[in-house]
């Protein structure tokens, strides 16, 4: 059930991340051609912020998303920095979720619990064995007195 689990969650943060980057670039777009600025800011430079957020947002997420892959393929458990990178992907889709009831409606709440739900998913299905499975037989008893 886990290998399933975390390459839906690859294939969605995939497609998030054309999402995202596509949406940045028709903001950046509409930016510069509005010529809108943000007290007094140069429209040019917040063109080009909102291009850089989007690729580096875009990145992110298809390396959360190339993390969640491999831990499927492989069916093991990320390293360190992989679990760290989908723990803080988790962590920003529970935040942007809350604040996106509020701008976007409850569609985009139900779309981005739906991808927390899956990472949380797939950390806990690649989490550490239970302690009762180690202890069992690994030791032999110790000498009596």
């Amino acid at each position: 059930m886990r290998r399933p689990v975390a390459i839906v969650t690859a294939l969605v943060l995939f497609g998030e991340a054309v999402g995202i980057v596509l949406i940045n670039a028709v903001l950046a777009t509409i930016a510069e051609n509005q010529h809108m600025s943000l007290a007094g800011m140069d429209p040019g430079a917040m063109s080009a912020g909102t291009w850089a957020m989007g690729g580096v947002f875009g990145v992110l997420l298809v390396l959360c998303g190339l993390t969640a892959l491999i831990a499927g393929i492989r069916d093991r458990a990320p390293g360190r920095v992989g679990r760290i990178a989908l723990i803080g992907c988790a962590v920003v889709h529970g935040v942007v979720g809350a604040v996106s009831v509020g701008l976007l409606g409850w569609s985009a709440f139900a779309f981005l619990m739906v991808v927390l739900a899956l990472l949380v998913l797939t950390l806990l299905a690649y989490g550490p064995e239970s302690r009762a499975e180690d202890a069992v037989g690994d030791k032999r008893a110790p000498a009596a007195v």
